[in-house]
């Protein structure tokens, strides 16, 4: 694993998207709810997406590239996961991905503090906030569906 160089970082930054996208995948071929399939689909989607914009990034782009902070709900965080089954439903799957997404965002984090070039800091720095978009989307999804408030 190569993070001390742009390439080696986007690389490994496009096989954790394979690896999501592969994940949401599994996911969708066990789920049996047409409205979980869908939502896997949007996010396998999305991590698709992601894998693009990697893809076309060049260090020319990335010097250009928009650090903003993105809200963390923290909804997730004190919710337990459970492994993907047949028998999921709709609140196990939000939980499921978010802690993905927060597995994710923790990884780049770690590699944010050990990155020596601030190019490279940068680089790590955009991947967690694209990684806590993702969470938060879900954070809501799980808000708007599945709490209820009085």
């Amino acid at each position: 694993m190569d993070t001390q160089t742009f390439e080696g970082i986007v690389k490994f930054a496009i096989e954790r998207e394979e690896e999501a996208i592969k994940a949401y995948g599994s996911m969708i071929e066990i789920s049996k709810t047409p409205g979980l399939k869908e939502l896997l689909a949007e996010l396998q989607n999305e991590e698709r997406n992601h894998k693009k914009l990697l893809q076309e990034l060049t260090e020319e782009k990335a010097e250009s590239l928009k650090v903003e902070d993105v809200m963390d709900l923290k909804i997730s965080d004190y919710l337990v996961e459970e492994p993907p089954s047949e028998e999921m439903n709709f609140q196990d799957l939000l939980i499921l991905a978010a802690k993905k997404e927060q597995k994710a965002v923790d990884l780049y984090s770690s590699l944010v503090e050990k990155a020596k070039e601030e190019e490279i800091r940068k680089l790590f720095e955009f991947l967690v906030m694209q990684e806590k978009s993702h969470k938060l989307k879900l954070e809501k999804e799980y808000e708007t569906r599945v709490l209820e408030w009085d």
